[in-house]
């Protein structure tokens, strides 16, 4: 595929995404109608019940699905490239297992009332668990395993898993519904404050993602043969689990612990523009985001007037994918 034809897919691919935008803000529990949609965006009356609900519930979900969806698929990405993993997605890092539990840990010791509340203990916990991850498996070395930090992260995901079901069958009643909510990716309650932690998390980790990915391109090809080319693998390493940690933590504090969604869009970049993360990375991105705000807007239809997580639909997407992807790549002994 030629630049012509790549700069064309991420065209149409913005277009996809911007219809889906004013699709999310129309379809719910109450469908409202383009024109409703329009005024309430131009000329807000907050004594408008139709406008409060655009304003108030449906913008902040939106955008939250959408920043969350781009940040999954940019960690995917990264993940998929620095480990040669094709089957790596940003919770093998343990981010999701990391957020899990400070949340829960949250809502028993402080009794967090809303979602700004836990957003906060789930980013902590994201970036220490990957902070935790990138120690115990001696990141400086994995220039030559790469593999070491994938164990690591799979093995702190169990043993941090098992503490949160601790936590939870002894966890009050109200605290166990507030946590199965985000648990489930349910983004039906995201604020304001929660999608401006995810923009600032995705401009930050877009900019780290930005400064290393002729490196990526490099890095793919092996860590010797990278080296060989120029690159850092330490520092890139480094760099590449920083972004991670900044994107997946904050698409898991705000959107909950989605799957699937960081392993399906890189792939899919790659079969349409091929292994020049150049292009990949924001082919990934889009249609993390354009799956994402799919799967919240398909959750709305097909419970209507109640609604379906947009996590529990995105892994309904992407079970079936993640075993074509299995079938389909050859796992190599490590």
């Amino acid at each position: 595929m030629n630049a012509r034809k790549r700069w064309s897919g991420l065209l149409g691919g913005l277009v996809l995404l911007m219809a889906m935008l004013v699709l999310s803000l129309m379809v719910g529990s109450r469908a409202i109608a383009p024109v409703a949609v329009w005024q309430a965006l131009v000329s807000y009356d907050r004594h408008d019940d139709l406008h409060l609900v655009i304003r108030e519930l449906r913008v902040p979900r939106t955008l939250v699905a959408v920043l969350a969806g781009l940040a999954l698929g940019l960690a995917g990405a990264v993940m998929q490239a620095v480990t040669r993993n094709p089957l790596a997605e940003p919770g093998l890092l343990g981010i999701n297992a990391g957020a899990a539990l400070a949340v829960i840990i949250g809502a028993v010791l402080l009794a967090p009332v809303t979602v700004i509340d836990y957003v906060w203990f789930a980013f902590i916990g994201a970036g220490l668990a990957g902070a935790a991850v990138f120690v115990l498996g001696q990141a400086h070395e994995t220039g030559t395993n790469p593999v070491r930090l994938v164990l690591a992260g799979a093995g702190l995901s169990v043993v941090l898993a098992s503490i949160t079901g601790i936590l939870i069958l002894n966890a009050p009643t109200d605290v166990l519904d507030q946590f199965r909510n985000w648990a489930a990716g349910s983004i039906e309650r995201s604020g304001f404050e929660a999608a401006g932690v995810l923009a600032v998390a995705v401009v930050l980790g877009g900019i780290v993602v930005l400064s290393i990915v002729g490196q990526l391109n490099a890095l793919a090809l092996g860590n010797d043969l990278g080296r060989a080319l120029g690159a850092n693998v330490r520092m890139t390493w480094f760099l590449a689990c920083v972004a991670v940690m900044l994107l997946a933590g904050a698409a898991t504090a705000g959107a909950g612990p989605i799957a699937f969604v960081g392993l399906v869009a890189p792939h899919v970049a790659r079969m349409l523009v091929g292994p020049d993360y150049r292009w990949g990375l924001p082919y990934a991105a889009l249609f993390a985001a354009v799956l994402l705000l799919g799967a919240d807007i398909l959750g709305r239809l097909l419970a209507s007037p109640a609604e379906v997580a947009a996590g529990v639909i995105a892994l309904l997407l992407g079970g079936p994918f993640f075993i074509l992807v299995v079938r389909r790549f050859r796992l190599r002994a490590l």
